[in-house]
């Protein structure tokens, strides 16, 4: 910086300032189609909890636009929106010189950036997942469908197919982050386009790169704190201890299911997908309870109405003893040490209560128990 700074004193006080001036902020410009004159473009930038509106810009008679502004800290990611169906992510920093094009009228899909390698990876990124968007929303309406008609076959094949897209998507996004790890972007990618819960090795790998390449980002800094909870819950790692009382009011340790296999099965009578899953967990507990070294579940409520818990218990036909809650929702101190920040979630443990595998669905579950219970 001394050097530099140096260099241009020699030059001049007056080419300083130009030069300093013109390195200042960053620059987006860009033609839209099907953006008539005056159309108000908005930018927002991320913070913490929302979208913060940084300013608008109006396209003239081609649809052409600029947006100039600074980002003092380090690199953010932005939010270039016309309207809420044709918005789309920029990673902006005081270097950045952009240049966006597309189509005002269906922008996720045909915009395209130039001169900002971040937005060029969560391009590519976008672009990935709305090549899986249309087949995850028609088995969606598949699913409900054959739910309404009562096609159990069908609901399995459906899930089954859902599952398999949604796999092939996580790899594509994984290999994106993979080959940019050191870019901003990747923090952020992480958080936004994989899931940390499902992906922890990958996440925890990527995170360490980060730590190296983008020290001072604030993505950095959210993906290990993200990372810290789910760190204790790793796969190989021994389950942390939950000690809360059933129904009765009686404690029950996790511990004292040493012995068998057991899946802590994180719940609630209000989560509609849990209840969902459901019928799933009661097939694979009647099925494996004893076989091998026998097959439990301890089963965590995250609610907070008793008599809605005991409810849906039985509604649903929750046979297994193992079931317990502090009643605190999402204050839950068993949810906070498993790093619970949605359900269901579940945990399938050996007989030494080390965690096996995570947040296995329907026929995943079963066939991960005829694994093991041999």
């Amino acid at each position: 910086m001394n050097l530099t700074l140096a260099a241009v004193a020699l030059l001049g006080l007056t080419n300083a300032c130009q030069n300093a001036s013109a390195a200042s902020g960053y620059e987006i410009s860009g033609q839209l189609k099907n953006a008539p004159a005056g159309t108000t473009l908005h930018l927002a930038e991320l913070t913490s909890s929302q979208f913060v509106e940084r300013g608008t810009a109006k396209t003239d008679a081609q649809g052409n636009f600029t947006f100039k502004g600074e980002q003092p800290a380090s690199a953010a990611v932005y939010q270039l929106k016309v309207d809420e169906p044709n918005q789309v992510l920029l990673v902006l920093d005081n270097k950045t010189r952009l240049t966006l094009n597309g189509d005002a009228k269906n922008l996720m899909t045909t915009y395209a950036v130039k001169g900002s390698k971040d937005s060029e990876v969560i391009q590519e990124l976008t672009r990935s997942n709305l090549a899986s968007k249309a087949q995850l929303e028609n088995l969606g309406q598949r699913y409900t469908l054959a739910s309404q008609n009562g096609k159990a076959d069908s609901l399995e094949a459906i899930k089954s197919q859902y599952l398999t897209t949604v796999d092939r998507l996580t790899a594509r996004n994984k290999a994106i982050i993979r080959r940019n790890a050191k870019s901003v972007a990747a923090g952020f990618a992480v958080l936004s386009f994989v899931s940390p819960d499902e992906e922890f090795q990958f996440a925890d790998s990527i995170a360490t790169v980060q730590r190296t390449a983008q020290p001072n980002s604030p993505f950095t800094a959210a993906l290990t704190e993200r990372l810290a909870p789910l760190r204790a819950t790793a796969i190989g790692t021994s389950a942390p201890e939950i000690n809360l009382a059933n129904p009765d009011g009686t404690k029950l340790s996790l511990k004292s299911l040493r012995g068998k296999y057991v899946l802590v099965d994180f719940w609630a009578s209000w989560c509609g997908p849990c209840r969902g899953e459901n019928p799933n967990v009661v097939k694979a507990y009647n099925e494996f309870k004893d076989k091998g070294k026998g097959f439990t579940i301890y089963s965590v409520s995250l609610d907070d109405d008793k008599a809605r818990w005991t409810q849906a218990i039985a509604a649903d036909g929750l046979a297994w003893p193992n079931h317990v809650s502090d009643l605190q929702k999402w204050n839950s101190a068993a949810a906070s040490a498993y790093g619970i920040q949605a359900i269901p979630q579940s945990f399938l443990l050996d007989p030494q209560g080390k965690i096996i595998a995570k947040n296995l669905r329907g026929p995943a579950l079963q066939a991960k128990l005829a694994e093991v219970l041999k």
